[in-house]
């Protein structure tokens, strides 16, 4: 006998999708609609494929005051799997835990939200017992380890599933929450350990499977490619994980080699041939465009308007041409050889290029430790950290002469 069922996490509605002011409307607002988008996109697949549960590990909501649009978008979805009879199994996270300030909704009969200590639901899947082991994150923090409070499976026949919201123990690219190593997990005895919190996929474990599906819908530039959940069948066999996509746009880069280029309408017709064969391969997308291989006859092309015009110029040639296509970014990548200054930049672009998370918290510490500015700050985690060195290379190249990004 088998059991079917889908493993999504962080939903993050209502995300504000911060600094894209710049795009089109139409596109602003697809942006800002595309956690919704996805989200539907995975109620639509529950409904019409009717597993026989839905597990959300972690992070349904981007904040922990959980705006009225994002809990009633949650809501109707899971009124929609009531009818289907879909059960739903909700973890909160770090984003969404419950020391949050904000107006209840109430849920349909079908949801079950798992408290602030560990604990155990279960349901019977034609005739199979499935006990399903989570908690939610009772306050925002949770650096110590959980998966010690977690049960041993016990060999009653039942399907053992495991969800955690939280990062292996070690792993410095993330903030540390309910850290745990793979072998830890594994000791349990589990099915399936169904994962959250990381937003890129990942397969710590193939026998049993130890899954990260990553998140609905990428939320920055540095969260790029699609994203969806996995469908999963487990039964006496091999474990079966098929990814779903559900990203209603799709972040990435463009490249446009620029040798040879003359003039401007040359230039603009290379970059929408880029843009055009990005767009088919990935669909509605927002596009960083980096310029390269400039020669001097294309940076004399460039130096006769400011970088922003270039910006106006390619965002309105690409809107035009592809409406569901939005620039963020574009970046020149001039030739730095000769440009004065570039051994110093050089030295501090190496310097940067070493640089962790955690190096940028040790520079930025008094900002985010001063009792009034830490509060119009964004959390800084991995993609704010790598947003931050880009724009020190652009200001600094700027600044020496040697290129820049507009946006």
């Amino acid at each position: 006998m088998t059991i079917r069922f889908i493993h999504a996490a962080d939903l993050h509605l209502g995300s504000p999708f911060k600094g894209f002011s710049g795009l089109s409307p139409a596109m602003l607002k697809a942006v800002r609609e595309s956690t919704y988008t996805a989200f539907s996109r995975l109620v639509r697949h529950a409904v019409e494929t009717r597993p026989d549960f839905l597990l959300i590990a972690g992070d349904v909501y981007d904040g922990e005051d959980r705006s009225l649009k994002a809990q009633e978008a949650f809501r109707q979805g899971m009124a929609e799997l009531e009818e289907a009879g879909v059960p739903v199994f909700v973890s909160h996270g770090n984003h969404d835990h419950l020391a949050g300030s904000w107006v209840r909704f109430s849920l349909p009969g079908n949801v079950r939200v798992f408290g602030p200590d560990v604990g155990t639901h279960s349901l019977d899947v034609r005739g199979r017992k499935v006990k399903i082991h989570g908690f939610s994150y009772p306050e925002r923090h949770v650096p110590d380890p959980v998966i010690g409070k977690y049960p041993e499976a016990a060999a009653d026949g039942a399907v053992h599933i495991g969800m955690l919201h939280g990062s292996v123990r070690g792993d410095e690219a993330h903030d540390v929450y309910a850290p745990f190593t793979t072998g830890e997990l594994l000791a349990k005895g589990y099915d399936y350990w169904a994962l959250g919190h990381i937003h890129q996929r990942s397969l710590l474990s193939e026998q049993p499977p130890v899954v990260y599906p990553g998140n609905l819908q990428g939320l920055h530039r540095k969260e790029t490619g699609p994203k969806g959940f996995y469908e999963v069948t487990l039964g006496d066999g091999r474990p079966e994980l098929e990814f779903i996509r559900t990203s209603a746009l799709i972040f990435g880069r463009v490249d446009v080699p620029c040798g040879g280029v003359r003039h401007a309408d040359e230039w603009i017709s290379r970059c929408m041939d880029a843009l055009g064969g990005f767009r088919s391969e990935n669909g509605p997308c927002i596009a960083d465009v980096v310029l390269c291989r400039i020669g001097p006859e294309t940076e004399s092309m460039f130096a006769g308007a400011p970088d922003e015009e270039w910006l106006e110029f390619l965002r309105e040639a690409a809107e035009a041409k592809f409406p569901d296509v939005g620039i963020h970014r574009l970046t020149f990548r001039r030739d730095t050889g000769a440009a004065p200054g570039t051994g110093l930049l050089r030295d501090i672009l190496e310097e940067l290029d070493g640089w962790e998370e955690d190096d940028w918290k040790t520079v930025l510490a008094d900002l985010y430790g001063h009792r009034q500015a830490y509060r119009f700050t964004e959390r800084l985690d991995a993609g704010l950290a790598g947003e931050l060195k880009e724009e020190t290379e652009r200001l600094l190249a700027a600044g020496l002469g040697t290129g820049g990004t507009a946006e």
